[in-house]
């Protein structure tokens, strides 16, 4: 399963329900709740669907031609993805066992690193994984980073309580600015003014201008108490990039429950739906990790997005075969393609570049900047796709029944038992963006006022339509 591939991975919940932990699933969810996708990993290529549309497949016309009839979950059937998960779970066991046994071992540690993707991937066998892990932290600072970073993220996301002590000792020998934020991410979960105050102090023997220690330093702020940028109004966001269609994806602060996105044309309007009701769908940005948008596999950091038309994933059977939109941020992207024109030579990108391209009244608000930090990081591939994984898996979580991602922004999609695509709100997504035939745009995901419920259109109509009243009337918006 979690294998890095073309962008996300599969995520969980500290409060969801797992399969063999003891709980029961009503008999409504398990007719209600096919596969839904929403993450990366590697897998079996699938058949694509046919295509005579011109342009290729991926074309706008390619697109809007979709039906969700075309496709088939690269997951398998529903006995296909039980004998997975029993699959998977063996892995679980044989891999911690290792780790336990040689905590130090670092090709053992390898192995445990996959096998707590796997964890945070179904939220099964915590406590099978959860004590190899624990006996590999005091001396994780002796491993290579790219075995530390898989194994800080686990602690984070599974067992931050119980890692915390162990943290206190090992976050000074973290050499690494991801790796030391990741486990000082950890440590401020615990709340407590004296870890708040060892990152502080750690944070000043370091460089702060690396953009994940810069991130964490603003985040360390507002823990302390230090007063939020006030979030500037929304209408002006929505008029971000005339002449370009844009999709907004309006989430939660830490993600734990479903956002929305609407969009809108490249004439300002937002699309309706035939009924004159605004188009909007379900979308989640939630990392199976739930690391903020800087770290590696962390959440869709907030800001603006290219958009740089669409592809399907080839090797990530949890992503499916749906294709995906291609969202990139700074750096990733050049500057020509977030200005969306040929390129002009050597054209380094600055922060102030990048806030240009935002209405003048957001360019100073700094949440909005964490997507150029992100492309600073190294961060990339962080796609608007759809989903093959069971929902169930995370029933009982406040996002549910949305699936996480390795960063990505996952749209609903349902999947018959025998593997057939029911419904899928990521081809409404693609047909809406690409319904006056262009592929090219941008994306911004910003993030609405804490609550304990989804993102509701109510939240954000009144911007909209004010946004609407401030664009150019033309013959097709009349």
């Amino acid at each position: 399963m979690p294998a890095r591939a073309a962008s996300c991975t599969s995520t969980t919940t500290r409060r969801a329900a797992a399969p063999g932990n003891g709980k029961t699933w009503p008999r409504w969810l398990a007719l209600v709740a096919p596969i839904l996708l929403a993450a990366c990993g590697q897998l079996p290529k699938s058949p694509a669907p046919p295509s005579t549309a011109p342009g290729g497949p991926f074309s706008p016309a390619a697109l809007q031609a979709l039906r969700p009839e075309q496709f088939r979950s690269t997951v398998g059937t529903a006995a296909q993805a039980r004998e997975r998960l029993e699959q998977d779970r063996a892995t679980i066991r044989a891999a911690s066992a290792r780790a336990l046994a040689v905590p130090q071992d670092a090709a053992a540690l390898r192995d445990l690193a996959q096998a707590l993707r796997l964890v945070a991937h179904y939220r099964v066998d915590l406590d099978i994984a959860g004590p190899a892990l624990l006996a590999a932290l005091p001396s994780l600072d002796r491993q290579p980073a790219e075995v530390q970073r898989p194994l800080l993220t686990a602690a984070y996301t599974l067992y931050a309580a119980d890692a915390a002590p162990l943290l206190r000792d090992l976050l000074p020998r973290l050499a690494t600015p991801r790796e030391f934020a990741i486990a000082a991410y950890t440590l401020m979960q615990t709340r407590q003014p004296a870890d708040l105050a060892l990152i502080q102090s750690q944070l000043a023997q370091r460089d702060r201008d690396e953009p994940r220690l810069q991130a964490l330093a603003q985040a360390v702020g507002g823990a302390q108490g230090v007063p939020q940028p006030a979030r500037p109004p929304l209408a002006d966001l929505l008029t971000v990039r005339p002449g370009y269609p844009v999709v907004f994806s309006f989430q939660r602060p830490g993600r734990q429950q479903m956002g929305l996105a609407l969009v809108r044309q490249a004439d300002g309007r937002f699309v309706r739906r035939p009924d004159g009701g605004l188009f909007n769908v379900a979308q989640l940005a939630l990392s199976s990790s739930g690391l903020p948008g800087t770290i590696t596999l962390g959440n869709t950091p907030q800001g603006l997005f290219t958009i740089q038309g669409a592809g399907r994933a080839a090797t990530n059977i949890w992503i499916g075969p749906t294709p995906y939109l291609h969202t990139k941020v700074p750096f990733e992207a050049s500057i020509a393609e977030y200005e969306q024109r040929a390129p002009a030579g050597a054209e380094p990108w600055s922060l102030d570049r990048y806030r240009a391209l935002l209405p003048a009244s957001w360019r100073d608000y700094a949440p909005l900047q964490e997507a150029w930090l992100a492309g600073r990081a190294g961060r990339d591939e962080m796609l608007m796709h759809g989903s093959t994984i069971d929902p169930r898996y995370y029933f009982g979580s406040r996002y549910f029944p949305g699936t996480p991602s390795d960063g990505c922004l996952v749209a609903m999609e349902y999947w018959a038992p025998d593997g057939t695509m029911a419904h899928s709100d990521q081809i409404a997504l693609l047909q809406a963006f690409t319904n006056q035939g262009r592929d090219r745009g941008y994306m911004v995901l910003v993030e609405l006022d804490a609550a304990p419920t989804p993102v509701a259109l109510a939240e954000v109509i009144g911007a909209v339509l004010k946004a609407e009243q401030s664009a150019p009337v033309t013959a097709a918006a009349r």
